[in-house]
Formats: C-alpha cells, sequence, structure tokens
C-alpha cells in the first residue's frame, strides 16, 4: 500500500513552497508526460489500460479526490501523488502491472492496468533512416523487441537486427520476424566421398592441395592435384587439357602434350574420374532445395535402440540414435548472386570399440554398440554457381589376419609352418564436395510448355 503524499510535502519537493494555490502549477515533466483523464465516481469504478514506455510517466487526472493508491508491482511502477486530483506514473522497469485509486472512505475510484515497454520510437526512426526501402514495424514486448515486416533482402535483415541488438543491449533480447521479399531459394549438391589414401597417395592425388572456383579450371599450384598416374589436370596458366591422363612418353609429365581424356575440368568430374577407377567410393549424393534463412537436412542411414532408464515398473525407456550419412544446411542470400551457407556434415557408423554391455536379470547380456563419428561444421560465403571441398577428415583401422590350414595349425611346433599373421592398415578420408545455387520456383505452365 502506497500513502499517498500531502500536497504541501510534494510542493516542498517540486520548489512550490509557501502559501496553497488552488490549482498546482505544472512542471515541464508534467507538460511532456502522457495525460489520462478518469471519471472516477464512487460505487461504478472506472478501469482502463495503457502502455507506458520504459522511464516515462504519466499523468492521472481524477474528477475526484483521492487518498490512496495500491500498485500491485512497485517495482515496475511508482505512483507520487501531486494532489488528490493528480497522481504521477512512473515506469521503473519492463513488465505488467496495475494500479487501484481509492477515496477517503475507502471505497474504490478507478483502476489501470499498466504495461511498460521499451519506447522504440527512436530505433524505428533509425532503421528508417539507414534502410528506407525496408517495410519493417518495431514493437516492444515486455523487455524484448519484436522486428516484423518485409526486407529485400536477408543482408538488410541482419542490419535491422544487429540495431536491434544494440538498441536492446543483449541479442537475446531481439526477436526477428522479418520476412525477405521474393523468397531466395538455393539449391546444393552434395558429393559425399571416402578416399582410400593409401591407393591416393600412390597415384600422388592430393585433396588438400585442389584449388576450387566457379567456372575456373584448378592448377596445380606446388604439386599435382586431383591426378592420375601423376598427370595433373591443369598447367599452371589454367589451360584447360583434360582430365585423365592415359599412358603416354612420360605419364608423370605436366605437360600438356601427354595425351589426356578430354572433359570439363572440374570438381564434380574429377571425383567421377576418380570413382571409375576405384580410388574413391561416394557415400551419399543429396541434392537438397531450402529457402534463404531456413534450414534442409538429409541422412542417408538408419537409427538404433538405446536404453535410457528405467521406471519404478521396471519397464525401460528406449532411445533411437541415427547414424549415416547426415547432412543440414542453412542458406542465407546476401545480395543478388551471393550465399552464406552454414553446412553440417556427419558420417557415423556403427562399431564394437566403445560398446557397452548391460547384464541383465536373467542372465542375458544386452551389448550398445558405439558410433564412429566423422563430423565438420563449417559457413562460407560464395557465389552462385561457386563450389567448395571439406577434406581432410581421416580413419585409421588396423586388423590382424590369420591365414592357417585347417586341422594342422593347432599341432605344436608343426602347425606354425602352416599359419601366417598378416597386419592390414587402412587409412580412408572423407570428402565433402558442395556447390550452391540460386534457383526459381517455376509454374506448372512452364513445365508444360
Amino acid at each position: 500500500m502506497r500513502r499517498i503524499l500531502t500536497v504541501l510535502a510534494l510542493a516542498a519537493l517540486t520548489g512550490i513552497a509557501g502559501s496553497a494555490v488552488a490549482q498546482p502549477e505544472r512542471t515541464a515533466a508534467e507538460a511532456t508526460a502522457r495525460v489520462i483523464t478518469i471519471a472516477a465516481r464512487a460505487g461504478a469504478p472506472v478501469n482502463q489500460r495503457i502502455v507506458l514506455p520504459l522511464n516515462k510517466a504519466a499523468i492521472v487526472q481524477l474528477d475526484t479526490d483521492a487518498r490512496d493508491v495500491l500498485v500491485s508491482s512497485p517495482d515496475i511502477v511508482d505512483a507520487v501523488v501531486r494532489s488528490p486530483r493528480r497522481i504521477f506514473l512512473l515506469a521503473l522497469k519492463a513488465g505488467q502491472t496495475n494500479a487501484f485509486f481509492f477515496d477517503g472512505a475507502g471505497r474504490q475510484l478507478a483502476s489501470i492496468d499498466i504495461r511498460v515497454e521499451k519506447d522504440t520510437g527512436d530505433l524505428a526512426g533509425l532503421i528508417r533512416s539507414n534502410m528506407p526501402g525496408a517495410n519493417i514495424k518495431v514493437s516492444s514486448l515486455n523487455d524484448n523487441v519484436v522486428l516484423t515486416g518485409t526486407v529485400a533482402s536477408a543482408q538488410e535483415s541482419a542490419r535491422a537486427q544487429d540495431l536491434a541488438a544494440r538498441f536492446a543491449g543483449d541479442p537475446a533480447k531481439v526477436v526477428n520476424m522479418l520476412r525477405v521479399a521474393g523468397g531466395e531459394q538455393v539449391m546444393i549438391r552434395v558429393r559425399v566421398a571416402e578416399m582410400q589414401r593409401n591407393v591416393a597417395k600412390q597415384f600422388g592425388i592430393d585433396m588438400a592441395g585442389a584449388a576450387i572456383a566457379a567456372g575456373v579450371p584448378i592448377s596445380a599450384s606446388s604439386a599435382p592435384s586431383f591426378a592420375l598416374v601423376g598427370r595433373a589436370l591443369s598447367d599452371l596458366t589454367g589451360t584447360n587439357i583434360g582430365q585423365v591422363c592415359s599412358n603416354g612418353a612420360n605419364p608423370y609429365s605436366s605437360s600438356s602434350s601427354v595425351p589426356c581424356v578430354p572433359g570439363p575440368n572440374n570438381m564434380q568430374g574429377t571425383i567421377k574420374a576418380l570413382e571409375q577407377v576405384g580410388l574413391v567410393h561416394i557415400l551419399a549424393e543429396p541434392n537438397l532445395t531450402a529457402v534463404s534463412g531456413e534450414t534442409a537436412k538429409f541422412l542417408a542411414g538408419g537409427e538404433f535402440p538405446v536404453p535410457v532408464s528405467r521406471d519404478r515398473d521396471g519397464n525401460v525407456t528406449i532411445e533411437f540414435k541415427q547414424f549415416g550419412v547426415g547432412l543440414s544446411f542453412t542458406p542465407i542470400v546476401l545480395s543478388p548472386g551471393r550465399i552464406s551457407l552454414q553446412v553440417s556434415t556427419e558420417v557415423s557408423e556403427l562399431t564394437n570399440t566403445g560398446a557397452f554391455t548391460l547384464q541383465g536379470a536373467n542372465g542375458n547380456n544386452l551389448t550398445i554398440p558405439a558410433l564412429s563419428v566423422r563430423r565438420t561444421q563449417t559457413t562460407v560465403e560464395l557465389p552462385s554457381g561457386g563450389s567448395f571441398a571439406i577434406a581432410g577428415l581421416m580413419q585409421h583401422t588396423s586388423k590382424q589376419v590369420l591365414e592357417a590350414l585347417p586341422g594342422i595349425k593347432d599341432m605344436p611346433i608343426l602347425g606354425a609352418l602352416f599359419r601366417s599373421r598378416d597386419y592390414q592398415n587402412n587409412e580412408t578420408e572423407l570428402v565433402v564436395i558442395i556447390s550452391a545455387y540460386l534457383v526459381e520456383p517455376t509454374v506448372a505452365s512452364a513445365l508444360a510448355a
């Protein structure tokens, strides 16, 4: 309960001293504050709803003398009585509260539901001045800033969100609901390939040495890259001399005189050539399309059950884990022809290494397999039609192979002559090649034509 302050006490605080006056003089704060006039009468309380900007004030003007003022959340709104008929409401913190006004007999005169929000007028003006062509509406919800409307590109949306984050003081307090006009769509072509490193080294193939650009031949700057029988794909001048070289007088030379199979000198063609000769195994080739700002996902694999808990009745709760080749990408069209692409790829397989065995009550054991995972995530900016590769995800496995003649291998002394052990090492490299294109939806009539 907040008791009203006497007129003399408030007059002393505001510099009004001396004799009593019929109507107090209006201060500068009163002149600029919002005035709410309430025709309050006992027995018929009036209810109003107002939105009060943060750190601003409102003046409640009553036509009946009030004695008590009750504010349910004084930390959100403070009530200061200047006279029995004029009360100041000061917004201290974002939130919701209400205020009640009572006369000398304790009867309710009026009530006001108050919502305190940030004053976003300055932010709206700043956005209009920096992005005059955008249709952005700025509003406030509790302590958050909400952006709605339409912008020409995702880059404008990001600029508006950055301005709002600086205004709010915390990026988490900005709710971006802006819609990009035109709804740009991005299609990506992905090849997830696995290469045998031991064979690749014999042929001089270096995935990490490739330079990729849209429409630009791949050149070998320091060492032959993507070559078969030691032959580079193009010379240092960028001349398109083919992809896969046949036998020649000197197959290890980078001279363009060596006979080569002609074809488009690009990443996809190189991977295709390597696949045909058994150097590359294609794990997945998804084509995905997503609207700018949205996320598209792909999974080629399966799920396996994992017990996670048991209730009081002994029932086991099962949760399924995914494995296989997974892809997730989120494109953002920055400007016509420029794409920001956030890509996450994962290749996982079941393995007994690290598996966990549960002891059953009836003597039966349950083995939960582990996952061998190779995962990568990156964000790049590239033009429409551009490509990039993610490489260097190695996997090394070792196994022991026992070859023996059945029946004789277990004989003492003599059995050792009829069996042999071979230790095999296998090293593979995971390569992800991604190409992004801006696409537009096509109407059915155009397809029919």
